[in-house]
């Protein structure tokens, strides 16, 4: 499993989570939602907004970041640990948790999240080991908004990124999904993937949920690197890591 994800930049996990803790990350994931564990600073819509009618917006693309910070019961529980050990695992034993979030993509939201390698959203560090988890809560297949990705693209250049349009806070690179692979795996188990593999999800367009929690891991040396810095992965969604600058004008 370690040579697979070296080589293509993803790795599938099945069967993380059983049924009854589907359900509990479920049920703490609706209080996000629903504002019943107010993380309103932290949340914001990585496809922008659209008007549904002239007083109400509706989210596309929900994040919410931080929710182990907000609700640390989180971060006792057999999602974060278990993806820490697994994490450490990967890519060394000196690996520790830098973020979580959750992204969420309502039924017929239809909004696409762009090609993007996530080393662009973060400051430029000398020590580049870096794994998502990411685990989906609904079965995630192509048409809901499951993961492509484009195998090996963490062993090239980063490509050049941009933000993805107006009123949005998402990046954005060049990339096809004839370039990629779509992963679509059952709710409880869960897709690893490097922080410079190339992907993308196609937006909802189905009447099904697709609820995905989002644990990124990095050598603990480096999460101090950051936070001296100043970068806690709560700012601006702007190109940081110059390898990804874009150049085009």
């Amino acid at each position: 499993m370690i040579e697979t994800f070296d080589a293509k930049g993803f790795l599938v996990v099945p069967d993380v989570l059983n049924s009854d803790e589907i359900e509990y990350y479920r049920n703490i994931y609706e209080q996000f939602l629903n504002n019943k564990i107010d993380a309103s600073r932290y949340r914001s819509d990585l496809g922008g907004f659209a008007k549904t009618d002239e007083d109400v917006k509706q989210e596309k693309i929900t994040q919410i970041m931080l929710p182990g910070r907000v609700f640390p019961e989180l971060l006792t529980k057999k999602m974060h640990t278990l993806s820490l050990q697994m994490a450490k695992e990967l890519l060394g034993e000196d690996m520790e948790l830098d973020f979580d979030m959750l992204i969420d993509k309502a039924p017929f939201s239809a909004t696409a999240t762009p090609w993007h390698q996530d080393c662009a959203y973060w400051i430029t560090m000398p020590d580049k080991r870096a794994a998502s988890c990411w685990m989906a809560l609904d079965d995630a297949i192509v048409d809901n908004g499951c993961m492509w990705y484009v195998e090996g693209s963490h062993l090239g250049p980063i490509r050049p990124h941009r933000p993805a349009g107006k009123g949005g806070g998402a990046l954005q690179c060049d990339a096809e999904e004839s370039e990629g692979t779509a992963v679509e795996i059952p709710a409880g188990s869960c897709v690893w993937h490097h922080g410079a593999t190339l992907h993308y999800s196609r937006g909802n367009t189905t009447a099904l949920r697709r609820r995905a929690y989002i644990s990124n891991f990095r050598p603990a040396e480096m999460i101090r690197f950051e936070r001296e810095r100043g970068f806690d992965h709560t700012g601006e969604r702007e190109v940081k890591d110059e390898r990804a600058q874009d150049q085009l004008s």
